[in-house]
């Protein structure tokens, strides 16, 4: 378990049905940690997000932020208290501006009111890379744009944690590249993180440690090359059969 940790979960089981999309799982993520998450579709990984952010709740365990007992709190409130989360498919208000969008975030999440919060909508954008946009409908954004905007409206609420969904996926690899600058300068500044994201090279490149979800289980954690190289994860995620594979997994491209 990482020294001061901001994020616990503590033996957290989530079914669907029959579906088991969590399974007794023990994650913690330190305090400034950048925590990437890699599976197979399935593996429990969104809903995994839904249980931390409080948009569905766990049928057993417990979840712990920042030494508080969060478990029964709903998202809103969690938001207030500081995490923060994108979607794998972005969600703007799709005839509202950017910068509308963007400060509904800052209103709603860090309940800042006035010229304070419009100055703080103004800073997102920027850090998103926005600025131009501001005045633009989010429905007209490209997909990029839509998936800044996404970041953007996370951030704008003022989070500890940020939990990203994929937010690289669907981008060609120079705007990954761009995406990969504003989550490292969002690191800089000691914002944790935890990240979803089948573009594994955009996660070796940003994260400090690598989880690997298969069937609601972690089965790998740890140095993301090391976990990208065992065994269990190159058979269960990467669909390789280890007594095959001659190479060392590498980190471009979509799996």
């Amino acid at each position: 378990m990482p020294a001061q940790a901001l994020l616990t979960l503590a033996q957290i089981s989530k079914n669907f049905g029959r579906i088991r999309v969590a399974d007794r799982l023990d994650v913690s993520v330190g305090d400034g940690e950048v925590v990437g998450i890699v599976g197979p579709n399935g593996a429990g990984k969104s809903s995994l997000f839904s249980i931390i952010s409080g948009d569905i709740a766990a049928d057993a365990g417990n979840v712990i932020f920042d030494g508080r007992d969060v478990t029964k709190i709903g998202p809103a409130a969690r938001c207030r208290l500081g995490i923060g989360r994108t979607y794998q498919v972005p969600r703007p208000f799709l005839h509202m501006t950017v910068f509308e969008n963007v400060l509904v975030a800052v209103v709603q999440g860090s309940e800042t009111r006035g010229r304070a919060a419009q100055n703080r909508a103004l800073d997102v954008l920027d850090e998103a890379g926005l600025a131009a946009d501001a005045n633009r409908l989010a429905g007209r954004l490209t997909l990029l744009a839509r998936k800044r905007l996404e970041l953007a409206r996370a951030l704008a609420t003022g989070p500890r944690l940020l939990l990203l969904d994929e937010v690289a996926g669907g981008l060609t690899d120079p705007e990954v590249d761009e995406l990969v600058e504003i989550v490292r300068a969002q690191r800089a500044r000691g914002l944790t993180v935890i990240w979803i994201e089948h573009v594994v090279h955009a996660l070796t490149r940003s994260v400090d440690r690598l989880l690997c979800l298969a069937a609601g289980v972690v089965i790998a954690d740890g140095n993301p090359g090391e976990v990208l190289a065992s065994a269990a994860v190159r058979e269960v995620y990467l669909g390789v059969d280890p007594r095959a594979a001659a190479t060392e997994v590498e980190g471009g491209g979509e799996a």
